[in-house]
């Protein structure tokens, strides 16, 4: 696929060029589907989310606290589920998701010191917790930051 075939899914587009209001052969004319007068029967009807000068609903709920733009959503995976892999192992994040260790990766999978770990491995991730480092280099593995 390229951007030189690309086109709307099948059924998801109308056609724009249907005339409104032309007559009752149409099936749509005299009021044009907006019925009998009425605000909304006019143009320029009310924005979307107007009640009526009443103060509308996403003014009314509580706004509290922020969405940090620049935070990253970290994957933390516990030292004691590395204990699958064989010795002398090189394990990655794609080995982890192949697994089923860790399901989608996000900004990145850090290592955490929960658990026991017996099997020398040589661990690349994103992040490591000092207990982590500590618990691998003790059975002689590596711990390598991406």
């Amino acid at each position: 696929m390229n951007l030189s075939n690309l086109q709307a899914a099948e059924g998801s587009k109308h056609s724009d060029n249907f005339r409104r209001g032309r007559g009752h052969g149409s099936g749509n004319g005299k009021t044009a589907g907006k019925g009998h007068k009425g605000q909304k029967a006019r143009s320029g009807s009310p924005r979307i989310g107007f009640e009526g000068g009443q103060m509308p609903l996403y003014r009314r709920i509580p706004k509290r606290g922020f969405t940090n733009r620049n935070t990253k959503d970290i994957v933390s995976v516990n030292i004691g589920s590395l204990e699958i892999f064989d010795n002398d192992t090189v394990v990655t994040i794609e080995m982890l998701v192949d697994t089923r260790i860790v399901r989608n990766p996000k900004d990145g999978v850090k290592i955490l010191g929960n658990g026991e770990l017996t099997k020398k491995l040589t661990v690349i991730a994103n992040g490591f917790s000092a207990g982590a480092k500590e618990k691998i280099e003790a059975v002689g593995g590596v711990s390598e930051v991406i």
